[in-house]
């Protein structure tokens, strides 16, 4: 894997642009239609022959409290209350002047792409996502990111925007404090330089680095990696070289729900609507009421890797608004069985120890692990599905101010230097467990949004 390097600027550049962004993920999308809006000649470049990245294996959902739609629904809900939510996920572990840039920026986005780029968004609202006090997920049709994401590209291109694709960022031309350009790797293998007079970093995490991975969050080390592989840390390998201040790089989302093997992500609403999960011996393991990043951790540590999601078929039904789960069905991952015997037969999991954990569930009440349950019981037919922990995305990277900058660590604001999404540093805490749902996609939307308003101005 090439390192990222940080060089002087040559003499003579290949090309000059105004505001240059790295990566066409939802962040990079975003930041692009935002500076074009307010004037600037814009180009984005992606590693990929589409844009996808990251985006693309969510279940494309952003949170935003305040927006037309959620009152539209009867939904209450406000910035106090989302950064409310943010704090006390991360156990107060953010800087607070970040969660409110986010938070109070969230709705203004969704009401943008919703009413200027017809996107056409909805309230997630027949379940609650754990940590959120309203709900305040939005999504588009399929509940699908792929779909988030060609619907952002469909509005970049209908505004002229253009995308190079195949040009993967190897060095960023850095003198005097300020960004003057970047080299691109082609796929013949030739270098083309790009001058800019503003760049804004959306090439996302460093998921895909396995030496970062080892690095700064060793616990995961093991996990499956189900980010996009081209996450490999640029930026924060960049801010290194220019004295770049960076935040919080052990953070990130794990999800210990994802199908195995068929590696497919199956929505944590299995387990929010009164789902569990077991390991092999039949066994519950842990409170899986405390959300789905850290759950990664808590599979894995299971014999095998492992465990078991298991639910009802009211749950299911909730469940198939997301693609993912569709195609989990239509790939034979999720087994249906008419009694708990036979559930356990199909899952190879010992019948008598599984039934007595399900017996065991208190409808309603707070079982040994603190989690609270409601009042209805799961229900033949039942449903299960192997499934294993993974690392989704990371969530530490360069420190931002309040209009998307990278600063130094003396705090110095670089004047043309951007970053959002996973390239900046999140609100996730300084580990897993901080990771409230949604907390990537608010960071690419609205850190994409700031970004590209404020290169169009600065």
């Amino acid at each position: 894997m090439t390192v990222p390097t940080v060089e002087r600027p040559p003499e003579r550049f290949d090309l000059s642009v105004e505001t240059l962004i790295v990566g066409a993920g939802a962040c990079g999308l975003i930041a692009a239609l935002s500076a074009q809006e307010a004037g600037q000649k814009v180009l984005v470049i992606e590693a990929d022959a589409v844009p996808s990245g990251s985006t693309a294996l969510s279940a494309g959902l952003i949170p935003a409290a305040g927006t037309r739609l959620q009152h539209a629904a009867g939904i209450k809900d406000n910035p106090a209350h989302f950064a409310a939510d943010i704090q006390t996920k991360a156990h107060g572990e953010n800087d607070q002047a970040l969660v409110d840039l986010l938070a109070q920026n969230s709705a203004p986005v969704i009401d943008w792409l919703v009413e200027v780029h017809g996107l056409p968004f909805s309230v997630v609202d027949d379940f609650d996502y754990p940590g959120h006090s309203a709900r305040r997920m939005h999504g588009l049709p399929t509940r699908s990111g792929a779909e988030l994401i060609d619907a952002l590209r469909s509005a970049a291109e209908r505004a002229g925007i253009d995308i190079i694709c195949e040009r993967r960022a190897e060095t960023l031309f850095f003198e005097d404090g300020g960004v003057h350009g970047i080299a691109v790797r082609r796929p013949d293998g030739g270098v083309e330089t790009i001058r800019c007079r503003r760049l804004i970093l959306a090439c996302n995490g460093y998921g895909g680095n396995r030496e970062l991975v080892a690095r700064h969050m060793p616990e995961i080390e093991d996990g499956l990696w189900f980010g996009h592989d081209g996450n490999r840390g640029e930026a924060v390998q960049w801010a290194e070289q220019i004295g770049a201040a960076t935040d919080h790089l052990g953070a990130y989302q794990g999800h210990g729900n994802v199908a195995h093997p068929h590696g497919i992500l199956i929505t944590w609403a299995t387990i929010t609507e009164g789902g569990v999960q077991v390991n092999r011996q039949g066994k519950r393991f842990w409170n899986e009421a405390q959300g789905y990043s850290e759950a990664a951790r808590a599979v894995l540590s299971q014999p095998g890797g492992e465990a078991f999601a298991v639910f009802d078929a009211r749950i299911a039904d909730i469940a198939r608004q997301f693609e993912d789960f569709k195609r989990a069905e239509a790939q034979g991952a999720i087994k249906t069985a008419t009694t708990l015997n036979d559930l356990a037969l199909a899952l190879g999991l010992p019948a008598d120890k599984f039934k007595r954990t399900i017996a065991e569930i208190p409808n309603p009440g707070r079982d040994d692990f603190g989690r609270e349950f409601g009042a209805t019981r799961l229900a033949p037919p039942f449903c299960g599905v192997r499934v294993t922990g993974a690392l989704f995305h990371t969530q530490g990277g360069l420190r931002v101010d309040d209009i998307a900058r990278v600063v130094t660590r003396d705090g110095t604001p670089i004047a043309n230097l951007f970053a959002g999404g996973g390239a900046a540093c999140g609100v996730s805490g300084r580990k897993d467990s901080g990771y409230l749902s949604g907390n990537g996609l608010l960071a690419a939307a609205v850190l994409g949004r700031i970004a590209g308003k404020a290169a169009s101005v600065g």
